[in-house]
């Protein structure tokens, strides 16, 4: 919707212009658009003043006794293409003339072995490859048609060295989210280079949100990658763990869930988003519009059964934010009794449905014994929440870019791409932007100290100019 809005404001304006150039010659008749209210400039940007030459008589008369009464100040936005320099660090030696012995400080520590790039650019390339998805070949070219060479080796021979750099950042974010009482967890499908073509590898996220029932600590997202889907990887990601776990329906999880895991099952909580998801698609009018399927083919229980679900949706809304104690009160009083009739109103239309019927299917996905106790864990701990979408928004922009580059080149290339996910997916999270905090970061961290490298962290991190204002 937001493209095709996006292209029917530019035909409009597109044809307003080309209306407003024929009307020099020709009347054209039509409607008049409303232009929208544009926002006035950041007042952070600079402003260039261009004086247009005044006059020096009066147009009217010729007179020369002309004094200025105002001015119309009109702003046009512009860029300055990006500029390259480089930096000369200079360290001057000194001979005694006592003992003949040359002294000269040290050199300064740099972000990468060799420190060839200042940390801006290399923030740059990694924000450009994992958070903007445009592979290390085009980054490349471009950087070729500035001007400047830059190999694809070179290139990704400092991403491998930030990731080496920025690894005590990564280990404090992923025990900072392991420490969480309750976690999102969800997977992507992730293309990985293989013999003869690709194969279909897995990203995982686990991200940890304690801002809807006020929990207070800062939100984070780890994700790991593996090269298929089996059980084995979320019980080696969530080893030690115990807690609450929003996820969807997926079997791999189960053996988190068993009473005999060490150091105990870990609670299982449902996705009310997936189990509506199956609903829309029965009732989705204008999906059956578009393939000219009969107004008959729309269920209407799949439409009641929405109608019910967006009832218990709209009651979280109001609880979203507040105290753990305040969202179990609301949700026995009110939630409770809503689901207690959905759960008894789909079990009555199910009963009246073949078995194959795909309303009965999708209605069979949230009532079964095991599954309902999970979907309604909600209404007794305050913490949980109705859906898993922390995890589906962590992992929405590595669906969006998928097609840009493509695929994973090795196992160890979606490890590296897990890694620095977790990094700006985290910072992104705490409303930070990520390229600013990894340039910041990088040339702070080698100067530091262990027990100095939480300050760092996203939720911690002040940037430097305001560091050293203060």
């Amino acid at each position: 919707m937001e493209l095709q809005l996006e292209e029917l404001e530019a035909a409009a304006t597109e044809d307003e212009l080309a209306a407003e150039m024929a009307a020099k010659t020709t009347s054209v008749t039509g409607f008049q658009r409303r232009r929208p209210a544009r926002k006035p400039f950041p007042e952070h940007l600079p402003r260039e003043r261009v004086v247009i030459e005044a006059p020096t008589a009066c147009s009217c008369c010729g007179s020369d006794r002309i004094v200025k009464l105002g001015e119309d100040v009109t702003e046009t936005l512009e860029v300055i293409p990006r500029r390259w320099k480089v930096i000369q660090t200079v360290r001057e030696k000194f001979t005694c003339r006592t003992c003949e012995a040359i002294s000269q400080p040290p050199a300064p520590f740099h972000a990468t072995p060799r420190g060839w790039a200042g940390p801006n650019l290399l923030a740059m390339i990694l924000f450009e490859k994992f958070g903007q998805h445009q592979p290390l070949n085009r980054q490349a070219e471009r950087y070729a048609r500035e001007g400047v060479e830059l190999s694809l080796s070179t290139l990704a021979d400092q991403v491998g060295a930030c990731a080496a750099a920025l690894a005590p950042i990564h280990a404090l974010i992923r025990d900072h989210v392991l420490r969480a009482e309750r976690l999102h967890g969800d997977d992507t499908t992730v293309p990985l280079l293989a013999k003869g073509g690709t194969k279909t590898a897995r990203l995982w996220t686990y991200v940890r949100d304690d801002r809807p029932f006020a929990g207070g600590a800062p939100p984070a997202a780890l994700f790991y990658f593996s090269k298929d889907r089996e059980m084995a990887h979320p019980n080696r990601h969530l080893a030690g763990w115990q807690g609450i776990l929003q996820a969807d329906a997926y079997g791999g999880y189960n053996d988190l869930y068993c009473d005999s895991r060490d150091p105990g099952p870990v609670s299982r909580a449902l996705c009310w988003s997936h189990a509506r998801r199956k609903f829309f698609e029965l009732a989705d009018i204008k999906e059956k519009a578009r393939k000219k399927k009969p107004d008959h083919d729309i269920s209407p229980v799949a439409l009641e059964a929405i109608k019910r679900i967006d009832a218990i949706f709209d009651i979280e809304r109001e609880i979203n934010g507040l105290d753990v104690g305040i969202r179990l009160e609301v949700r026995r009083h009110r939630s409770q009794p809503l689901v207690e009739a959905l759960h008894d109103w789909m079990q009555r239309e199910r009963d009246t449905m073949s078995r194959h019927n795909p309303v009965a299917k999708a209605i069979t996905y949230m009532v079964k014994k095991d599954r309902w106790d999970a979907f309604t864990r909600f209404l007794d701990d305050g913490r949980a929440c109705l859906t898993n979408n922390a995890a589906e928004r962590a992992l929405r922009g590595i669906a969006l870019g998928r097609k840009s580059w493509l695929f994973a080149g090795s196992e160890r290339g979606g490890d590296r791409a897990a890694f620095m996910y977790s990094l700006i997916v985290s910072a992104k999270m705490n409303d930070i932007d990520p390229q600013a905090w990894l340039a910041d970061i990088l040339s702070r961290l080698p100067d530091m100290t262990a027990s100095q490298v939480p300050d760092l962290l996203p939720w911690n991190w002040t940037p430097t100019r305001q560091r050293m204002a203060a």
